[in-house]
């Protein structure tokens, strides 16, 4: 018997004995109502599962799980006061929102002012419709995947690429319930999602995927599309939701370039760095470019912030956000952060770059060598292009009565190339500086929100893909990050890591190899401090690996935000440490 099964099982018995006290009898509505709710059991993978315990104490690491599996019931907006106020926004939502009945407030944390909290609400129980006089009668339904489940969670809308299976019969304007599947334990050990696209759902027990929706419904509306239409369509809505189990409002493409959705930690982290007008600042990993822009407006947009991730594309969205929110003091490259650090003689001469404007008017750096391989590509393109029109044209006029085949892989390569657009050599917009990285000493603040195991992100629905291993991995591949990022600073600076996970490993474990392995770093105190203690003491593994965390007294000076807290955040550490003036003549030492 399948694991979810049992917990069906157990649920199923709890509510017998529930009864059985009460001394009321068990009906089929009762049954029906267990399988037809939003009740999700996060699974780990069970030694993660005894080392989060360990670190947590069993009860809190059950209320933290529980936590993560559903949304924060609010949504939490930056208001880019260079354009607009808190009070404006406010008004503005309140119009936009007016039909949705959204509570709106102004954050009252000293500091944070400029935040507006939009309220949502949930969980909701909902009536799918599947009782009639006592009698149970299984609703049609879609089952989507585990990452549209948490989108549409979170406010988004059900659309065609993330469903999955779908009950037969299922015409435009029905009323269809919304299940989700979940990755299943697999034959060779892993974890698997067991079902091909386009299978027919049954309501009954004899369909192999009845057990595992069991508990797994998040809303109802009316389907937008046949069954045929949606898993024909490339794209567009499959379900319009008139009942969310989580109500959440969406703010797709509302006040652009006023407002940001962003998580209350990740804000936090910018005020953590504490930047100063004028200042030349660091952000190591800078997509999407939530905390590089709240650092800029920190800043008044006055100073220098070079923005930097390893991924073109992902650059070119922080050139597009930061177009959108008006602000000039960003400059972006393309980096891979273990190679952050040159030697003097080899760092980026900024001066040497040409900076051309794309059609949104943000800066953009590209250099004449650049430029001449765009127009090299240009010209090959052309070539390609004139040429494949003459061989159409001769094939044309050989085969004028001969029917031209076109494969099925073309025309999903071509639906694609309609979707994502035109590939980074065919564009010749906004372009990524690939930069050689930066001279020791040569920022005045340093950020490293490092790529992490991302635990604390809410509402998660599965975690059985992280190990014991693959979490110690992401640990050694923060500290090699944190050694890069600590030579950056000047003597005096600022450095502030943060991580959206709740793996110790990967927030006080790094903590302590900072401190440590550099003797000129201290922990600072951050402002303004709303999250938590870290953690204190050690852990030991089965294979005998120690990971030690903070010591009595450090624990205050980081900030660590607990899902399951009335805060209601994501789960996110914050870290800020100062360095010392001492880190040159320990530098010269060294040398």
């Amino acid at each position: 018997m399948k694991k979810n099964a049992r917990d069906l099982l157990r649920r199923s018995i709890r509510t017998f004995f529930t009864h059985q006290k009460q001394k009321q009898p068990l009906t089929m509505e009762d049954l029906a109502e267990e399988r037809y709710s939003y009740n999700p059991t996060l699974r780990w993978n069970s030694e993660v599962q005894s080392y989060l315990s360990n670190a947590y104490g069993p009860f809190n690491f059950s209320r933290i799980s529980k936590a993560l599996t559903r949304p924060s019931c609010y949504s939490c907006i930056r208001v880019n006061t260079l354009k607009s106020t808190p009070d404006a926004v406010i008004q503005k939502l309140r119009d936009i929102l007016r039909q949705n009945g959204a509570s709106i407030s102004k954050c009252d944390i000293a500091g944070l002012e400029y935040l507006v909290f939009v309220k949502g609400s949930g969980p909701h129980s909902i009536d799918y419709g599947c009782t009639v006089d006592g009698n149970v009668t299984p609703p049609k339904e879609l089952l989507v995947s585990r990452k549209c489940a948490e989108a549409v969670l979170r406010g988004a809308e059900v659309y065609v690429p993330g469903v999955l299976a779908c009950s037969a019969h299922v015409e435009k304007g029905d009323e269809v319930a919304v299940s989700v599947s979940i990755e299943q334990p697999g034959a060779d050990g892993g974890w698997v999602v067991g079902i091909t696209r386009g299978t027919i759902l049954q309501g009954s027990q004899t369909d192999p995927y009845h057990f595992e929706r069991s508990g797994l419904y998040i809303g109802r509306g009316r389907a937008m599309m046949t069954r045929s239409g949606i898993f024909r369509a490339p794209e567009g809505i499959a379900v319009d939701l008139s009942d969310r189990v989580f109500n959440l409002p969406s703010f797709r493409g509302v006040l652009e370039g006023e407002i940001f959705l962003q998580n209350l930690p990740s804000i936090v982290t910018a005020h953590a760095l504490d930047p100063q007008k004028g200042e030349r600042i660091l952000d190591m990993c800078a997509a999407p470019g939530g905390k590089t822009t709240a650092i800029a407006i920190l800043m008044k947009d006055e100073g220098e912030i070079v923005a930097a991730d390893r991924s073109h594309n992902k650059v070119l969205d922080i050139q597009k956000l930061a177009a959108e929110m008006g602000l000039s003091c960003i400059t972006t490259c393309r980096l891979d952060a273990l190679k952050a650090v040159c030697s003097r003689n080899e760092s980026d001469n900024m001066s040497n770059l040409c900076c051309t404007e794309d059609n949104h008017g943000i800066k953009i750096q590209v250099s004449n060598l650049m430029k001449s391989e765009v127009e090299k590509i240009e010209s090959i393109a052309t070539e390609r292009l004139n040429a494949e029109k003459d061989f159409k044209k001769s094939v044309t006029n050989e085969k004028a009565h001969e029917r031209t085949y076109i494969s099925r892989a073309d025309i999903r390569k071509d639906m694609r190339r309609k979707r994502n657009g035109p590939g980074r050599n065919q564009c010749v917009g906004g372009k990524a500086e690939k930069s050689k990285g930066f001279a020791p000493n040569s920022f005045d603040r340093v950020l490293l929100d490092a790529p992490c195991s991302a635990l604390g992100l809410r509402p998660r629905l599965f975690a059985g893909e992280e190990t014991a291993e693959s979490l110690r991995k992401h640990a050694n591949y923060q500290r090699k990050m944190f050694d890069q990022a600590v030579q950056l600073v000047r003597p005096g600076g600022v450095l502030v890591y943060s991580t959206c996970t709740i793996n110790p490993g990967e927030n006080e474990a790094v903590v302590r190899y900072a401190l440590d392995t550099y003797k000129f770093l201290s922990l600072a105190p951050q402002n303004p401090r709303i999250g938590g203690p870290g953690l204190v003491g050690r852990f030991e593994f089965p294979d005998g690996y120690i990971e030690e965390w903070l010591r009595p007294g450090e624990e205050e000076l980081v900030q660590k935000f607990d899902p399951s807290s009335p805060l209601d955040t994501i789960g996110f550490f914050i870290a800020k440490f100062i360095v010392g003036s001492n880190k040159a003549d320990l530098e010269i030492s060294a040398t």
